[in-house]
């Protein structure tokens, strides 16, 4: 039987954002160097890119799970 979606653990709401705050913004920019910190204007900020997940196709996962078997296998071997 399957659980009712309302009944779901709190830990299912959290996950990555796609909108950084200003704050965040602001020091993701000085520590690229992208921003001068002594001028305090709030126009011609630069754009953030946030990171996104990217889903990998089902050849790629495969190959992936291919070969961590093959690593395990070869750790086993070894001892």
């Amino acid at each position: 039987m399957t659980i009712h979606p309302s009944l779901k653990g709190a830990d299912t709401l959290v996950g990555d954002r796609s909108v950084l705050t200003r704050v965040e913004r602001l020091q993701q920019l000085a520590k690229e160097g992208k921003i001068d910190t002594e001028s305090n204007s709030a126009y011609g900020l630069p754009k953030v890119r946030t990171n996104f997940k990217i889903a990998k196709s089902k050849k790629a996962l495969k190959a992936e799970d291919a070969a961590s078997e093959k690593e395990a296998g070869d750790a086993e071997g070894a001892e």
